[in-house]
């Protein structure tokens, strides 16, 4: 007998049931993506810049991108890379077509830039897919990870490594972001990966993979999912990030009971009172902060948005109109609404309303006053700053504490010559609500 019959005859028997040859091949790591895959998403971006041609001629030109996300919210909240999205006119979100062959157009709600993540919403009538939530505090070095995603396009693509290291800070200098404490894999993770899941042996999610080293192999990074459970709860799903504005804030337990309503606001305009307690928004029951945050992060500014609230006993609906947040911001905390006016390097911020008893009004300030610069006053040497839109003064404001004093420079028109003037008189310190 020849040696290969020798071997043949010394193997098992090969098994003749179907299910058992199945489940030879159904690994823990099959089970890993038929769970997970579902829910993962691919996100098509489209982009305008503008460029010149060799005459020198400026035009706006279309420019496509892609990446990757993961549903971890069944009304449609996805997670990604803020990178995948940022400064896209267009994003369009799909599911691998087994699961769901509808494309869905989506909003993104809220972004952390400096986290490198963003939130955005997609619709539908029935309940979306989701991952759920792993830890990232007791990853082990060597345990195996599973990365979905759409490198270059080539839709749901499945890699397999391991957690290489924990702790990893990582710089990119082409979008100015500096990370520490990422997790390190060699499941490979390439261009269109970024805002895929890194799933841990039971499908669920540690992390977000958001770099890779361009000249390393088998070195790639990820968030852990710890760190984007931190940034969701206190950044993308605060009501402080959402784009509307109503003038009123709720009071921090699950009752939903209003704490304090800005004078002239919405909320104000509409009838609502402290001690209100909200019950439905934008006819969707709330009944917890879980529930008005969810509701809250997707409206839009200036629609009319129903609002229901329970008082002394009864049930009572309000209509108001949202505004935009950084029209809000300036409103409640500096008491005035501005307008951008000038061209080129001519740019001035005017007054087009004054909120009643605001810091504003106790300046002085009125209706058609132009601001040029704005100093804050936390040092002797702290230095003013020019203002040329209402983003950049938001953006000031935005980080300066409750009770913090500002110099503001203004102009008038006193003799409504339209000849602006220094207006010393209404110059000074005002304090910020």
């Amino acid at each position: 007998m020849s040696l290969l019959l020798l071997v043949l005859a010394a193997l098992p028997p090969a098994p003749q049931d179907a299910d058992e040859l199945f489940k030879r091949r159904e690994t823990p790591i099959v089970k890993v993506v038929e769970k997970a895959s579902p829910a993962v998403v691919y996100i098509q971006t489209e982009f305008l810049k503008g460029v010149r041609d060799i005459f020198g001629w400026s035009s706006q030109q279309r420019f496509t991108g892609s990446g990757s996300g993961v549903v971890i919210l069944k009304e449609g909240f996805i997670i990604t890379n803020y990178h995948v999205v940022k400064g896209a006119k267009k994003i369009q979100v799909s599911f691998d077509k087994q699961y769901d062959a509808d494309e869905y157009p989506a909003e993104m709600v809220s972004f952390v830039e400096q986290e490198d993540l963003a939130l955005l919403k997609i619709n539908r009538t029935l309940d979306f897919p989701t991952i759920p939530l792993g830890t990232s505090s007791d990853l082990m070095p060597g345990e195996t990870v599973v990365a979905i995603g759409n490198p270059y396009g080539q839709t749901y693509t499945v890699s397999t490594g391991i957690v290489s290291g924990l702790h990893r800070n990582v710089q990119i200098p082409t979008e100015g972001l500096a990370f520490d404490d990422l997790i390190q894999t060699d499941a490979s993770i390439n261009f269109g990966n970024s805002g895929g899941p890194l799933l841990n042996i039971n499908g669920e999610l540690i992390g977000i993979n958001s770099a890779i080293n361009a000249q390393a192999q088998n070195i790639g990074f990820a968030i852990p999912v710890d760190r984007v459970k931190s940034v969701l709860e206190e950044q993308l799903l605060s009501p402080n990030t959402a784009s509307t504005w109503f003038g009123f804030e709720v009071d921090g337990g699950d009752h939903l009971r209003v704490a304090k309503v800005i004078p002239g606001s919405p909320a104000a305009e509409a009838g609502l009172t402290p001690g209100d307690c909200i019950v439905a928004l934008d006819g969707k029951p709330v009944t917890n902060q879980d529930s008005y945050r969810l509701a809250r992060i997707t409206l839009s500014p200036v629609e009319i948005v129903e609002l229901a609230v329970e008082r002394r006993g009864s049930t009572r609906t309000l209509r108001m109109r949202a505004w935009d947040r950084k029209v809000g911001i300036l409103y409640e905390r500096v008491g005035l609404k501005v307008e951008k006016v000038g061209v080129g390097n001519n740019v001035f911020l005017r007054v087009s309303d004054v909120r009643p008893e605001g810091p504003a009004d106790a300046l002085g300030l009125e209706v058609g006053d132009v601001i040029s610069a704005v100093r804050p006053r936390l040092t002797a040497s702290s230095r003013a700053w020019r203002l040329v839109s209402r983003e950049a003064f938001v953006a000031l404001i935005g980080e300066l504490p409750h009770g913090t004093s500002i110099e503001l420079e203004v102009y008038r028109d006193v003799n409504e010559n339209q000849r602006f003037e220094r207006d010393e008189a209404h110059e000074g310190f005002l304090t910020l609500d």
